[in-house]
């Protein structure tokens, strides 16, 4: 089945979203560009160790990490991001209706269900019991 060719109001609707995405182009191009060109290319054996916060470099850097950092920051993100989207509910709920309010309210009691799951588990407490023996 053959297609029909784009009508032209169909091209120029979608023209700016085209020239935004070449001038966005061309901007980073230019930029990048320029940086290579006006960056300095003095390497020194300081310049090209690890930055730690202004410490000097201790050991190797395959140090393992407990995986608990991991799982708090995670836990973290996924409440910031529902938190986010929670906001945008708050700021209109009255005028989306009881439908809105009630959605809003199961997605809180999703939020709070995690919370106590994640609580129960342990995994909010930095340092676990079975650790500190």
């Amino acid at each position: 089945m053959p297609t029909a060719a784009p009508s032209a109001g169909f091209l120029a609707a979608h023209f700016s979203v085209l020239a935004f995405v070449l001038v966005g182009a061309a901007f980073l191009a230019v930029n990048l560009g320029l940086w290579w060109v006006l960056r300095p290319r003095r390497y020194s054996e300081e310049k090209l160790t690890t930055y730690e916060c202004g410490e000097n470099p201790m050991g190797t850097a395959w140090v393992q990490f407990n995986i608990r950092f991991y799982v708090f920051a995670l836990i973290f993100i996924v409440f910031d991001v529902e938190a986010v989207f929670l906001l945008p509910w708050a700021v209109v709920f009255r005028e989306l209706g009881p439908l809105a309010y009630a959605e809003g309210l199961v997605f809180f009691l999703v939020l709070v269900v995690a919370l106590a799951y994640v609580w129960r588990k342990g995994d909010l407490e930095w340092v676990r019991a079975e650790d500190r023996n």
